[in-house]
C-alpha cells in the first residue's frame, strides 16, 4: 500500500540522492480536498527513482493578472512561481473544467506566465480527472501551445476519477490508474531526454 503521507518523506529521500529529473505539478483547484490536487500527490508517489514531482502551493496567493505589474519587477510570489517553474524541466497540469471553461486560478497563473522566459519551450502534460470535461482541456492545450510549451501529448491522459472520492492513495493504489500515471510520467521524461539530446 502506498500512503499519501510518504510523500514528503519520499520525495526528501530522493533529494538526497542526485535527482535527474524535477517535475513541477500545479492543481488548478484551490478545494481543500481535491481529485485534480490527488491525481498530483498520486503522480508524486508514482514517479520513478530518477525524478521528483514537486507541487507548487501559492496558486490560491497570486495576485489578479495586471499588465501594469508585469515589468522588470513583478511582485515576490509572481517571482517564485517564475523561479519554480525555471527550476523544473517538466511541468504537469491538472485543472478542473468550470462552465466548460478553464478554472480562473489556472488562467491565471498562466497570465503570469505568458511575459516570462522561464516557460517557452518547457514540456508540459495535462492530467484531465473527469471524462464529461473536454472543453476546459482543449482550451488549456490551445493556450499552451500559443505560450510555446512543449506540449506532450502522449503524456496527457484523462482519469475516470469523478464521482469515485478517492484520495492520493487511494489512486496509487488502483492498479489501472496507477498505470496509465506512470506510463504519462514515463511520457513526459522521455521527452524531456529527447529535447535535451
Amino acid at each position: 500500500m502506498i500512503h499519501v503521507r510518504r510523500i514528503e518523506k519520499e520525495a526528501q529521500s530522493k533529494n538526497a540522492l542526485r535527482i535527474l529529473m524535477r517535475i513541477l505539478g500545479i492543481s488548478g483547484s484551490l478545494r481543500a480536498i481535491s481529485s485534480n490536487t490527488s491525481a498530483l500527490q498520486a503522480a508524486a508517489l508514482l514517479a520513478p527513482p530518477e525524478s521528483v514531482i514537486v507541487l507548487y502551493k501559492d496558486l490560491q496567493n497570486l495576485p489578479h493578472f495586471n499588465p501594469d505589474w508585469d515589468g522588470d519587477d513583478p511582485p515576490d510570489i509572481v517571482k517564485a512561481l517564475r523561479r519554480e517553474v525555471a527550476l523544473a524541466d517538466a511541468m504537469i497540469i491538472c485543472s478542473p473544467e468550470y462552465a466548460h471553461g478553464v478554472a480562473g486560478s489556472m488562467k491565471n497563473a498562466l497570465d503570469w506566465l505568458v511575459g516570462s522566459c522561464e516557460f517557452p519551450g518547457k514540456p508540459v502534460a495535462l492530467i484531465n480527472t473527469s471524462d464529461r470535461a473536454v472543453h476546459s482541456p482543449a482550451h488549456l492545450r490551445e493556450t499552451l501551445i500559443t505560450m510555446s510549451a512543449c506540449f506532450v501529448d502522449e503524456a496527457s491522459i484523462t482519469l475516470p476519477l469523478l464521482g469515485r472520492r478517492l484520495d492520493a492513495a487511494g489512486i496509487a493504489n488502483d492498479a489501472a490508474l496507477s498505470r496509465e500515471i506512470r506510463a504519462a510520467i514515463d511520457a513526459l521524461i522521455g521527452a524531456v531526454n529527447r529535447k535535451d539530446v
